[in-house]
């Protein structure tokens, strides 16, 4: 994994682990051996680590996390690169990450091309860096830079990196020979300046003030997560403690963390994320599907969304045509537009350049003729059926054929934009504020207002949300949404029912109706655009948000007709209540087979919805608290306050039928899939998914990133639960029909088995392998 050799008198130490040359154990023992190697070799005056292939070590090895650890220690072979007598140059290219950040951080001198990045993106894993990276990093940069990347995550350019004092020099041409050319330039000086933990931190007299005023930065930028917290802990100890004291702190630390059910979340979330991209459909899949070129584009409406969605398009480069029913309507819109692309450029989210450039790629507009020659057209109107049809019908008759007619519509049924290439037709659902969410919901062809209409205070639901970890409480979000929208939504939906909505309607298509939105919409309450709706704001189109009284009076009076006793809520039932009836229909989805996988709900929420990483998602947060609690507390809230909502067959079988214990699959009861899929992309490179899923009493998933064609790497683990006896000896079988592979599992803490590190060839670029899991009464699942 390390490929060592000898240039002239430099010993070249190169990293070969692809494709991101993970420190994995073997790099790890290979790091630290070639180091004792080329100290012994009298003809050797200088070392250099670097990565063969696109990077320098990227970090730590996914594949090893939830596996026992074991030797050697990375912190344990930095100790051996700085400790060396001949000078130790890191040469970075690609990015140097995590681990791989902290290793140069150990060697004497770093040097690096000008495309290289680097960063600790531990925290976004629930975790901090683990192998001195918080004591190292410090006492290089500085307090506030240490602070601000290891809190952040945030990958650094190589030109900020050197500023900072992170790099040495910046190279340009072969890498290879530079840092040759470097290393050789610095034998004979002296190295105990350059050893990082003889060094004090700069500006240690202001630690306290940097660290106080980083930690409330970090407690109001990322509220409820526990590693950004404890990243500056760590970080402060570089100063407060010295160097080996500090380090055993971080490493305290980091072992809180990584036992956390944050971290666990997290990870879960970095895993999923990954895992959603192998998407599969009943016509195509990411295998097959091949992306249709868009390189102009149109957007019609002008309000909130549509304005959104252009910010999103000229982000993305993509030129623009805004197209508006009057220049009023249309000026808005561009100033509108304006303020959004001067915002994200204050926040950092949009590049300077990237906004100028935007200027000159939006074209406004007020006829549909100058969108003749457009890719991809997103109609952002009214949800009114009749209005879109209309739209549609004209965009269907001056678009070229080819082009793409897309509805931001998240009710209305796509299939009834009647159209003569239906082909062509697709519902295209952002997220608000569509500039910022990452999630697009594409659709193809073919409840919380119940809680305040009983007696809830509807910014104490906001309040009891935002402490759970959602950025935005319900009401605050309907405010950004449109109150007018929802309300135009219902009178669609009634319209499709053939029925009326009136100040009398308890029920819509048979589910239980409440109609605050209602009132407030007549009153003119439309939310931020009004400057009025659930809440009061500064302005029209203001962000900042109050309580208002008035709105309080508007839901009471509305009880009051009702003849509905105000009564007292908790605070767990207003949790129990918004997040298990997600729960429940994200059950749903996956009965009727809408998505295949519980990731596939969760990344939804966790980019649609910003829902907290460290929770990980519904799913994964049901699974915390176990299916039998939830189906439970389900079954009594659809007793006591009944929507009229079919009951989940799904989870009424998971929740009644096990105790409750759930790992990253639900298909707890029954054996839903069982292979292993390897095939190689376009890339060259070869993925292979595993999963498997098996009786009550035991259930096991397995997957992996890509590995290098002509081998696969696996691992993975198995949980027992405490059904299992814990003397078990499982066995896992892999047959493709001409040949097998047994694995042994290996026990760790008496219930939980794990697959080690097992590398097989494959024969071709497609195998699909039976995986047979079994122990001494004979097999538990296949």
């Amino acid at each position: 994994m390390v490929d060592y050799s000898v240039k002239g008198q430099v010993a070249l130490l190169e990293v070969n682990n692809p494709p991101v040359n993970a420190l994995s154990t073997a790099v790890r023992t290979g790091l630290r051996d070639g180091i004792a190697k080329a100290s012994k070799d009298p003809k050797v005056k200088a070392i250099i680590i670097c990565g063969k292939g696109q990077t320098f070590p990227a970090g730590a090895d996914i594949r090893e996390f939830g596996q026992p650890p074991r030797a050697p220690w990375l912190i344990e072979v930095g100790d051996s690169i700085e400790a060396s007598l001949k000078p130790v140059v890191a040469a970075i290219h690609g990015t140097c990450l995590g681990g791989g950040l902290e290793v140069s951080l150990f060697c004497h001198y770093r040097i690096a091309v000008k495309s290289a990045r680097v960063g600790f993106p531990e925290v976004n894993l629930g975790l901090l860096p683990g192998a001195a990276g918080t004591q190292r990093l410090p006492r290089l940069v500085g307090l506030p830079v240490a602070l601000d990347m290891i809190t952040s995550g945030r990958h650094v350019t190589a030109l900020d990196a050197k500023k900072y004092g992170i790099l040495d020099e910046l190279v340009a041409g072969d890498l290879i020979n530079a840092a040759i050319k470097y290393a050789m330039s610095v034998v004979g000086k002296p190295l105990m300046e350059r050893r990082l933990r003889y060094k004090q931190v700069p500006g240690a007299d202001k630690a306290r003030e940097v660290c106080e005023a980083a930690m409330a930065q970090v407690k109001r930028k990322y509220k409820g997560y526990e590693a950004p917290v404890e990243c500056v802990r760590a970080v402060r100890a570089s100063v407060d403690l010295p160097y080996a004291d500090g380090i055993r702190m971080e490493s305290e630390l980091f072992k809180q963390l990584n036992a956390s059910g944050q971290a666990r979340a997290q990870q879960y979330a970095f895993f999923a994320e990954r895992t959603v991209s192998r998407w599969s459909m009943p016509n195509g899949s990411y295998r097959t599907a091949k992306a249709l070129p868009v390189k102009t584009t149109a957007v019609l409406g002008a309000g909130t969304m549509g304005t959104g969605i252009a910010v999103c398009l000229l982000s993305a480069g993509l030129p623009v045509i805004l197209l508006e029913q009057n220049e009023k309507l249309l000026q808005n819109g561009l100033r509108t537009i304006k303020a959004l692309m001067e915002g994200s450029v204050k926040l950092g989210k949009v590049p300077m350049e990237v906004a100028q450039k935007a200027t000159t790629l939006l074209k406004p507009t007020l006829n549909y003729e100058d969108l003749k020659d457009v890719d991809l057209v997103i109609e952002a109107v009214f949800e009114n059926l009749k209005l879109k049809r209309e739209v549609f019908g004209k965009l269907d008759k001056i678009c070229k054929p080819s082009a793409l007619l897309c509805s931001n519509t998240s009710t209305l049924d796509i299939d009834l934009a009647a159209t003569s290439r239906p082909d062509k037709v697709a519902g295209m659902h952002f997220f608000a504020p569509a500039y910022h969410m990452r999630l697009l919901e594409n659709i193809y062809g073919t409840k919380t207002s119940f809680m305040v209409e009983e007696g809830a205070n509807p910014y104490e639901i906001d309040q009891i949300m935002e402490d759970l970890g959602m950025p935005m409480g319900p009401f605050k979000v309907r405010d950004l949404s449109g109150i007018d929208i929802g309300w135009r939504i219902t009178q669609e939906v009634a319209k499709s029912l053939g029925t009326t909505i009136t100040k009398e309607t308890k029920y819509l298509g048979g589910e239980r109706y409440c109609g605050i939105g209602d009132d407030l919409y007549e009153k003119g309450r439309h939310g931020r655009k009004t400057g009025l709706g659930f809440y009061k704001y500064e302005k029209k189109g203001g962000k900042i948000s109050t309580p208002d009284p008035d709105a309080l009076d508007i839901i009471e009076a509305y009880r009051q007709r009702r003849g509905i006793v105000k009564c007292k809520i908790s605070s767990q039932e207003v949790i129990e209540r918004q997040m298990y009836s997600s729960i429940n229909e994200g059950f749903k989805i996956l009965e009727e087979g809408i998505c295949t996988r519980p990731e596939d709900i969760d990344i939804s929420w966790l980019y649609g919805f910003t829902f907290p990483k460290y929770l990980g998602g519904p799913m994964f947060y049901a699974s915390r608290i176990g299916l039998q609690k939830v189906y439970e507390r389900i079954c009594y809230y659809h007793e006591n306050f009944p929507l009229k909502q079919r009951d989940c067959k799904d989870l009424r079988r998971r929740g009644s039928s096990t105790s409750g214990v759930y790992t990253m699959y639900p298909a707890l009861g029954v054996v839903i899939n069982s292979y292993c899929d390897m095939t190689t992309d376009g890339g060259g490179w070869t993925w292979v998914f595993w999963e498997v899923a098996v009786d009550a009493a035991t259930r096991c998933c397995w997957r992996s990133p890509p590995f290098f064609y002509g081998y696969v790497e696996v691992y993975g683990y198995v949980e027992v639960c405490r059904l299992c006896r814990g003397n078990d000896n499982l066995h896992l079988l892999l047959s493709n029909g001409e040949s097998e592979m047994r694995f042994d599992m290996e026990d760790f803490n008496n219930n939980t088995r794990y697959l080690q590190y097992t590398t097989f060839t494959v024969g071709n670029e497609t195998s699909r392998y039976l995986a047979t899991l079994s122990g001494p009464s004979g097999n538990v699942g296949t």
